[in-house]
């Protein structure tokens, strides 16, 4: 009984937030998100920490406390940007996203739909992937497909999945759907549509090793084994803002010819997708939203008074 509650009063806070985001004049509201940012990061909580040690290996260990400290403040601020962003890119409107998109690396999907193929874009957490979601919508001239991991309570999840099917995606459950993830998103490309994964964090324990600024991680292989499967081009893209709006930036195509072996090709075509995320995400690392943990041995940073 207490537990729903909880859930309750969860899904109830996030209506009322959405609903009073989307009623500020912009301004207004850009403004109370990046106080909001600052605030977190103040706090200096689990994630907060986390964030911190994120951003140090993304930097090469090359900035000092104060430095690193700096960056992760700019990195809640863009974290609060882009929750402030999703909750009214409904209002934004399509029009306003587009005018204010630059999108760098728009002739490989242009290649691709020459060659007749679809696309499975492979994305870390960075930028607004939402706003870059809306440009794919215009630019394939319908939906695409992507995962989404299950929220609790189970009425916010539905929340997210109606609010991101109203900007034209669709969207599948990462576990507990009718059908698993996997067998809906390789029909979805075998029909000819295109889909989206967001990639740098490995949640569940199927993953890939791969090398990520220069330290052994995970990724999921899906986005390798679905283009492998399906003939599919698979394209890494990082997206980051401008001051206005947003940058999306399309990597090449990743071949899948790693090796006669299955894994090996899925293995090998995932490294270049993490070697383009290491690309993509070092041009604006405050922009990289990952509060959670990446590397094994990167555990979230000590509390601001014990780090001595």
């Amino acid at each position: 009984m207490r537990a729903r509650a909880a859930a309750r009063l969860t899904d109830l806070g996030y209506a009322a937030g959405w609903q009073a985001v989307q009623r500020l004049p912009e301004p207004v509201a850009r403004g109370a998100a990046d106080a909001a940012g600052r605030w977190v990061a103040g706090r200096g909580g689990r994630g907060v920490r986390q964030l911190r040690a994120n951003l140090r290996v993304a930097t090469g260990g090359k900035l000092d406390t104060e430095e690193l400290d700096a960056l992760t403040v700019r990195a809640l601020r863009s974290y609060a940007r882009y929750w402030q962003e999703a909750f009214r890119l409904p209002r934004l409107g399509t029009e306003r996203i587009l005018r204010d998109t630059v999108l760098l690396g728009q002739e490989h999907l242009e290649r691709a739909r020459v060659q007749g193929r679809p696309v499975v874009l492979a994305l870390p957490h960075s930028g607004n992937w939402d706003a870059a979601g809306v440009w794919l919508v215009d630019w394939l001239g319908g939906p695409f497909l992507t995962v989404a991991e299950r929220l609790r309570p189970e009425s916010l999840y539905e929340r997210f999945l109606a609010f991101r099917e109203t900007l034209g995606m669709r969207v599948v459950p990462l576990t507990g759907g009718p059908r698993p993830s996997s067998e809906v998103l390789r029909e979805w490309l075998a029909g000819g549509s295109s889909v989206c994964l967001l990639v740098d964090r490995d949640l569940g324990s199927g993953g890939v090793g791969v090398e990520f600024f220069g330290r052994p991680a995970t990724m999921p292989g899906g986005p390798a084994l679905l283009a492998a499967q399906t003939g599919a081009a698979l394209h890494p893209a990082v997206s980051r803002f401008s001051e206005r709006g947003w940058v999306h930036e399309v990597f090449p195509e990743v071949p899948l010819d790693g090796g006669p072996r299955l894994r090996d090709r899925v293995t090998t075509a995932m490294q270049a997708v993490a070697d383009a995320f290491t690309d993509g995400i070092t041009r604006a690392p405050e922009d990289w939203h990952v509060l959670g943990r990446i590397w094994a041995d990167v555990p979230p940073d000590p509390p601001a008074g014990g780090r001595g």
